[in-house]
């Protein structure tokens, strides 16, 4: 029985040809569309997600609380109120942070450095601006950042050899006309002067890095900023970026010092994001339901034409069910050829728009546009026109089902 339905869906669908062809064709550019949509887009997200991840730490632990410390007045009232109120003067950064290294080591699944972040003014020649300073052990910082990779003249490990050595952003130096072998003079805050030789450049992507960070040896900042042995951030890199969030709960519940992850530090760009895919499968979905509106047209006369075929099914002792699996399977036959070639259409505009090549006007190197090959994509697009197209078919093959075959044949419609 299943092989005769099939027999009489296919002579319908072929009966129309240039019809049913046009409808597959609809089906096919909406899911190859919108499966090249959807790997651009998720591969610009991908890409800028993998950036942002390779230029920020993964866990950053600063020398604040998430909460107000709690005053004396709470211990003994019920409702207190403050005004005024002001800071102990601190330098000390985060206490016991040897401790607080160790026990990061035991249980965190990743590396960590501790760095003094200072915040200082170069000068040289005529120029002046201000720089923040990362006063960290070269080793480790290879470990847990990228600049090791984004150097273009130098080495990070040149900064051991150089105790006051420094490696600035290549924009940074490109404002003050300075190269590797130049020396800097720099002021912290604290009215602290030294004189730092560059050892190397680097070129991160990041304009706010390129343009206004150096790296330094940890004690040449402590020295600096007149606060010896102290630092004020720890900064983690985990073997699996995902688990951060959980991370920085645990890291924050262990030493009490505030510890955020790249997650919540770009929460709001990551619900950007969300808010993009929810608009992104809207738009797929209605591609798809316009092309549905073609199976449905073409549905719909093969049901006009052929009702007294119908009639002499039913008469022959086809069931009502039977005449609805004839209708439905053209629909469904329709949206599996059409997701078939749509499958081919987008790889194919995949491939094409991954081998688009661009020039940034500040980068050097020619870059590609992302895109990811993702078999959910395929998977999603071919359910949606599947789903179209079987509504499509149902609503035709729901009429012909409940056609009496004696009207038809005394020719009643």
């Amino acid at each position: 029985m299943l092989s005769l339905i099939a027999d009489i869906a296919l002579t319908h669908i072929a009966g129309r040809g240039r019809q049913t062809i046009v409808s597959i064709l609809g089906v096919a550019l909406g899911v190859g569309f919108s499966i090249a949509m959807a790997a651009l887009m998720q591969g610009s997200q991908d890409e800028f997600v993998t950036s942002l991840i390779d230029a920020m730490p993964h866990v950053q632990i600063t020398d604040e609380y998430r909460d107000p410390p709690r005053q004396p007045a709470d211990a003994v009232f019920d409702v207190a109120a403050y005004s005024n109120l002001r800071p102990r003067e601190d330098t000390r950064g985060i206490l016991n942070a040897t401790e607080a290294m160790a026990a990061l080591r035991a249980f965190v699944p990743g590396t960590a450095v501790a760095s003094l972040k200072v915040q200082a003014v170069v000068r040289t020649g005529g120029a002046e601006t201000g720089m923040s300073l990362t006063g960290t052990d070269p080793l480790r910082e290879a470990a847990v950042s990228s600049i090791g990779q984004d150097m273009v003249k130098g080495r990070l490990e040149d900064l051991r050899a150089s105790p006051f050595g420094i490696i600035v952003g290549d924009r940074l130096a490109e404002k003050l006309a300075v190269d590797q072998g130049d020396t800097l003079v720099i002021s912290s805050t604290g009215a602290i002067t030294r004189r730092f030789k560059i050892v190397g450049l680097f070129h991160t992507g990041v304009t706010s890095q390129d343009n206004g960070l150096g790296l330094i040896n940890l004690k040449a900042a402590q020295i600096i900023a007149g606060r010896p042995n102290a630092v004020n951030e720890i900064r983690v890199r985990l073997t699996d970026a995902q688990a951060a969030r959980e991370v920085a709960t645990q890291v924050e519940r262990l030493i009490g010092y505030k510890s955020v992850s790249w997650q919540e530090a770009n929460e709001s760009l990551l619900e950007a994001f969300f808010i993009r895919n929810i608009i992104m499968f809207t738009v797929v979905g209605a591609i798809l339901l316009v092309a549905g509106f073609g199976i449905f047209n073409i549905v719909s006369i093969i049901t006009h034409e052929k009702a007294r075929d119908i009639a002499i099914l039913k008469s022959l002792g086809f069931a009502e069910r039977d005449v609805r699996r004839i209708f439905l399977s053209e629909g469904l036959v329709m949206g599996l050829a059409g997701s078939g070639l749509g499958w081919l259409l987008g790889f194919t505009l995949t491939r094409i728009l991954g081998s688009v090549k661009f020039e940034l006007q500040q980068a050097t190197e020619l870059t590609h546009l992302p895109v990811t090959y993702d078999l959910r994509h395929y998977a999603i697009a071919a359910s949606f026109a599947i789903v179209a197209a079987a509504t499509a078919g149902y609503l035709p093959a729901r009429k012909a089902a409940r056609l009496n075959p004696v009207d038809i044949i005394r020719g009643a419609t």
